[in-house]
């Protein structure tokens, strides 16, 4: 065994200037929001906001360079990147069970400031059968054609992979843009209530998410037509579908209580 032989399959991390230098940007881009919160300054959030994806982009390219050329993607580096993926999923759900028990929490009455009625008197809920059933049917549709991409690369079939991954952040996009639309016809402000307030935080933030997963969707399109996946190795795609279809089932949730039940209620 030589001196530089590695006797196990895991990889060991190079000293990297990058969590340092998103955790600054991070802050940075807090300070930015408190001064947007506190005084409406909106260029405030320009220079942490910008600082953190240049990080974020020379982060993540060195990660695809450590799998590609350096080979250090093993079995068990996947397995354990995966793992990572999962957890971080999992904070995702914790997010929104939060926004969740807010708006049970007065949706079943439980809080004592709320009337025997939801939403509270004087606010009228969005049509859950117009925009937002076809947002609805558009994301989920989504999902639909990234599976098919996905397949596309399992069955060595390129032009139905690029199809799937370039089709379904587009139609995340769209949704977005719709969404975008419902708000402006809503009948009820973010400073209606507390119906409004769960409602604008929980959708909003789920479309942010939506709008992080069709980035990182194109990214995997981009890398797609560079030919850096295979059927054996496409980790980064793995994780860009996870996510897309986390942000699918936290919007038929969201559709089903904050639109469906709320206007049979």
């Amino acid at each position: 065994m030589t001196e530089h032989s590695v006797s196990h399959p895991f990889h060991l991390v190079a000293p990297s200037p990058w969590p340092l230098a998103a955790a600054a940007a991070a802050l940075v881009l807090v300070v930015g929001l408190l001064n947007l919160m506190h005084d409406g300054r909106t260029w405030a959030l320009a220079p942490g906001a910008l600082a953190l994806a240049v990080v974020l982009v020379a982060w993540w390219r060195d990660v695809v360079r450590e799998g590609r050329r350096d080979h250090a993607h093993t079995a068990p580096v996947r397995r354990g990147l995966r793992l990572g993926m999962a957890l971080f999923i999992t904070s995702e759900v914790m997010f929104f069970v939060g926004f969740f028990w807010a708006y049970f929490h007065n949706a079943l009455h439980v809080s004592p400031v709320i009337a025997n009625q939801w939403p509270p008197p004087g606010v009228e809920a969005i049509d859950a059968f117009g925009l937002p059933l076809f947002n609805t049917v558009l994301l989920v549709g989504s999902g639909v054609v990234l599976m098919g991409g996905r397949g596309g690369l399992m069955a060595g079939d390129r032009r139905r992979m690029l199809a799937g991954l370039l089709l379904a952040p587009l139609m995340g996009l769209a949704f977005v843009v719709l969404q975008a639309v419902e708000y402006g016809h809503a009948a009820f402000a973010f400073r209606s209530g507390v119906y409004a307030s769960t409602f604008y935080m929980a959708t909003g933030f789920h479309g942010f998410h939506v709008l992080v997963g069709a980035v990182m969707l194109l990214v995997m399109f981009l890398r797609a037509r560079r030919g850096q996946f295979s059927p054996e190795h496409h980790v980064g795609l793995e994780a860009a579908e996870w996510y897309w279809h986390f942000v699918d089932v936290v919007w038929l949730f969201l559709y089903t209580f904050f639109y469906v039940w709320v206007g049979l209620s």
